[in-house]
This record gives C-alpha cells, sequence and structure tokens, in this order.
C-alpha cells in the first residue's frame, strides 16, 4: 500500500477544522478522527524525534530545540536515525520514501553535516534548512543546497512542497510501495499568508474560552508570574497571531486537496492510507500566556489525528488515547514489518482504524520536558533572574530551566486526570480532574485522595524509566495495574526527578 503522512507544524486542535475544509471532507470525513491524540513533549524537535522513532523524549534524548539538546545533533545522527521507521520502511520492506519540508530544528547545522547530511531512510530528500520560513530559504535537495527567495509564484514554502510531492507522484515507481511524509511549517511563524489568503477571517480572533487571560493562581511559578490581565498589546498581538495562522493553513489545505485528487488520478487513492496529524499544540492567552507551546496543559499536548485509508470506514470518531510514537509502530505495522524487532515505545494504531472488537489498549501515557533558559538575564526583564527565556515586552516569560516536568496522562472509564511534578525548588505538583474541570483551572493537588497521588507518583517513576514494553503495562485505572506501597521511597514525599539531563 501506499502511505501519505502529512504534519503541520503546531496546530491549535480546537479550532483546526475551521480553516481546513477540504481536509476535514477529504480526510476526516472519509476516515476516523481521533479525538484524545497527544504529543509526549509540547516542542518541535522533541516532538518530531518522538514521531520518527516511535519513543519518548527519554529514550531518544531529544530534549528541545538546540543541538546541545540533541536536535539533529551528530548525536541523534549516529544513535537513533538508522532506526527510525523511515529507515526500517525503506531497508527492510522495499518502500521507495519521499520527504519534504520541515524535518528537526536544528537540521543543517555546520556542527552537524550542514544540508549535505541526508538522513538514511530517504530515497527523495527535499529538507528545509533550521527552522520556519515561508520565503528566503534553502532547502537542502538531496543533498545539495537551494536557495530560495521571495517570489510568490515560485518561492512559497507550502506551494513548492505541493509542487514537489505532486512531482514525486507522477514520476515514482509503480513496482514499489511508497510513503511519503510532508511536513509544512504552517502554520508556525512567522505565519506568511500566500497573497490570495491575506484578507482571510478577518473577524476571527482567539478562543475566550474560560482559561482565557486569567491567572494561574495555583500553577507553577511560570504560569503564575504571567501578568494578569494582559495588556491590550497582548492582546491584539495573540489575536492576530491567530488569524495569520489561519490564513497560512489554507495553503496547506490545497496541498491536501491537490495530491488527495493526484491519487485518484493515479487510481491510488483507495489503496493509500493517509495521516494528518501535527507535531504539538499552541496556547493564545491561556493563564495569561501570550502565545507559544512547552507547556503540560492540553491546548498544548493535544494534536489533530485523522487517518483514511483501506479498511477503514468512513465519518468514525475515536475516543482511545493515542500518541505520536503510535505514528511509527502504525506505519510499520502497514507495511508488514515485525514490530517486536523494533525498540519503540508505541503501539501500532492498526486495530483501531480496522475497527477490531475487544482490544486492550493503553489507558495512560508519559509527557516529559526539559526546559530551556539562558544563563543570563534577560535584559528587558532582569527582575525575573536568570534562565528565563522567551520573553515577551511585558515581561511574560514562556520557559525557563526549571520549566523541567514530566506527566502521567490518564483517560479510563472512571478518570480523566493529569498528575505531574516538576523538577524546581517548590518541588510543585499540579493535578487536574478534567471531568470536572476540562479548562485545567483548578489544581487539586493538595485536595485529591492521598492513595491517589501515591498511585500517579508511583506510575510516574515507571514510565519516566519505561522503555519498549514496559512503556505499554497497565496504567493506574486499568484492572491489570499492581501496586506495591512498599516501592514507594517513605518520608521523601513527592520527589520531581530530573528525567532527561542525565542522559545527555
Amino acid at each position: 500500500p501506499g502511505i501519505l503522512a502529512f504534519l503541520a507544524d503546531i496546530l491549535f486542535v480546537l479550532s483546526f477544522q475551521t480553516p481546513l475544509k477540504k481536509t476535514n471532507a477529504l480526510i476526516a470525513q472519509m476516515g476516523i478522527t481521533f479525538v484524545n491524540a497527544y504529543v509526549p513533549s509540547a516542542l518541535c524537535c522533541p516532538s518530531r524525534a518522538s514521531i520518527l522513532t516511535g519513543k519518548y523524549p527519554h529514550n531518544h534524548h531529544v530534549v528541545n530545540n538546540t543541538l546541545e539538546g540533541n536536535c539533529s545533533s551528530k548525536l541523534w545522527q549516529k544513535i537513533q536515525e538508522p532506526y527510525t521507521f523511515p529507515a526500517l520502511l525503506k531497508a527492510m520492506c522495499g518502500y521507495q520514501t519521499f520527504f519534504a519540508g520541515k524535518y528537526l530544528n536544528e537540521y543543517g547545522a555546520e556542527d552537524a553535516g550542514g544540508v549535505g547530511h541526508v538522513p538514511p531512510g530517504w530515497s527523495f530528500w527535499y529538507a528545509l534548512e533550521k527552522n520556519s520560513k515561508y520565503y528566503n530559504y534553502t532547502l537542502s535537495v538531496n543533498g545539495k543546497a537551494r536557495r530560495h527567495g521571495e517570489n510568490y509564484s515560485v518561492d512559497y514554502l507550502t506551494d513548492v512542497l505541493a509542487n514537489m510531492s505532486l512531482d514525486f507522484l507522477e514520476y515514482k515507481s509503480n513496482f514499489e510501495p511508497f510513503f511519503m511524509m510532508i511536513s509544512t511549517p504552517a502554520p508556525h511563524s512567522p505565519w506568511t499568508p500566500a497573497p490570495q489568503y491575506t484578507k482571510s477571517f478577518q473577524n476571527v480572533s482567539a478562543p475566550r474560552n474560560s482559561n482565557f487571560n486569567i491567572h494561574g493562581k495555583n500553577k507553577h511559578w511560570l504560569i503564575r508570574q504571567a501578568k494578569t490581565p494582559m495588556t491590550n498589546s497582548s492582546i491584539q498581538f495573540l489575536d492576530d497571531a491567530y488569524r495569520k495562522r489561519w490564513q497560512t493553513l489554507l495553503s496547506v489545505d490545497d496541498l491536501i486537496e491537490k495530491l488527495v485528487k493526484k491519487l485518484e488520478v493515479n487510481g491510488e487513492l483507495d489503496n493509500t492510507y493517509i495521516f494528518y496529524t501535527s507535531d504539538n499544540g499552541f496556547h493564545t492567552g491561556q493563564f495569561s500566556l501570550p502565545i507559544d507551546k512547552r507547556q503540560l496543559y492540553e491546548f498544548d499536548i493535544k494534536v489533530p489525528l485523522l487517518v483514511r485509508g483501506p479498511g477503514i470506514k468512513p465519518n468514525q470518531t475515536n475516543k482511545m488515547l493515542v500518541a505520536n510514537i503510535d505514528l511509527g509502530p502504525t506505519i510499520l505495522d502497514i507495511a508488514g514489518y515485525d514490530l517486536n524487532k523494533t525498540q519503540m515505545d508505541g503501539m501500532s494504531l492498526l486495530p483501531l482504524l480496522r475497527g477490531d472488537k475487544n482490544i486492550t489498549w493503553r489507558s495512560d501515557f508519559l509527557v516529559e520536558y526539559q526546559g530551556e533558559g539562558y544563563n543570563g538575564s534577560d535584559p528587558t526583564c532582569p527582575g525575573l533572574g536568570p534562565g528565563v527565556t522567551h520573553c515577551f515586552p511585558d515581561c511574560v516569560c514562556e520557559d525557563s530551566y526549571n520549566n523541567t516536568y514530566a506527566c502521567v496522562r490518564t483517560l479510563s472509564a472512571s478518570w480523566d486526570l493529569q498528575y505531574c511534578e516538576f523538577d524546581d525548588r517548590e518541588v510543585f505538583v499540579e493535578v487536574y480532574n478534567l471531568t470536572a474541570d476540562p479548562h485545567q483551572i483548578n489544581n487539586i493537588a493538595k485536595t485529591i485522595d492521598q492513595e491517589i497521588l501515591e498511585k500517579m507518583n508511583y506510575r510516574l517513576m515507571m514510565l519516566q524509566s519505561c522503555s519498549g514494553v514496559t512503556c505499554r503495562t497497565p496504567g493506574v485505572f486499568d484492572p491489570g495495574y499492581r501496586f506495591d506501597p512498599r516501592l514507594m521511597f517513605r518520608n521523601h514525599g513527592l520527589r520531581a526527578r530530573r528525567f532527561s539531563a542525565q542522559f545527555l
């Protein structure tokens, strides 16, 4: 079969279907929508590494968007890249493979081989140098640098990716199965829409949910430091950004329509699996944080996941708890590869796609992030001290060294719960009951039953050290879960553990 994966950059899941009407009609309505799809780290490079490897960040060791954080570093290239699912597809399953778009944020860095480095597993390679752009960028075309300017008709990146993808479908071999991964930077900043879409959505603004522009009074210090209410300039900025992001997605919608139509003309649509997802969510004013990601809350860790393909019935909705570490195992499973030969932490979604009955599925998964920050103080916000980064003019900082946390996100018949521990001086804990509090306003860490806290703490320790099959053991609210309180560290209370720095 053919396999086509679309990866749009930071997408606000609650509203993605409004600008993407063609995508909704061509993929969601023709297949299955996973309404509880998540990423284990709400940041581009760690999340993309999880997609490629099928592993949690503590196993692939990409912790942030820097070379020092293992983003496209030589260590990543040596230890992880040879075992990504595209490498296995090409080497072991005989697939012709095609990549176009944003790969990892530091791809093309001189200290890591420049654009001459083509990762193993790709027959055709059209990768963006470094991070998201729409004009004035460099592509690695099978290892050769190709510079693009600012002429819309030949340089607008979303359209360039569409044309390259159409060419591949036109000229590829018809005697081998194919896999395509198209990774649009849109709707990532700088949010540059195509000229024909600059006037779209003039009346659109960021959602005003109950957690918009309120103080996160019972959250970790980085949230508590946000100025509330936000300044008028911050609100205007986030509304403008939200509108522009929607505008950039219209070109992504066009790309998807073109490729689906091309598959149909080629007579390959009915034999091709098509996946649409994103690498992380995005916040726009929740808890008075203007714009970014990197936080543990639903708006940052939840993403869209749409799939259509052979054997998938149309207009389905699935509520199972799935994560982007499942994409690699799923695609390998479709290709007939023995998943027992991999070290992947995720699970194949193929039984869910086929509608198999009596499936044993996970009830929880791990979220983990290691904060970024500079040694010096931000010159615009000296009062906050060293270690903060991504600060807005009114000194609302979106990240810091001790924005380092790990969470268990649980979804079962009886509980919709998130439990998080921070590696900071406060040893801060956040717990949310999303059944009663879907917008995560009330931290119930001090009022929830102590036994549940202990079980979640123990489960978090297990997941932070898991690898492969041990990442798929029963969660706290599964019938098969076994809790031995003797294994808890007595008299130490709830502890946060540094979960990734030790590996780098």
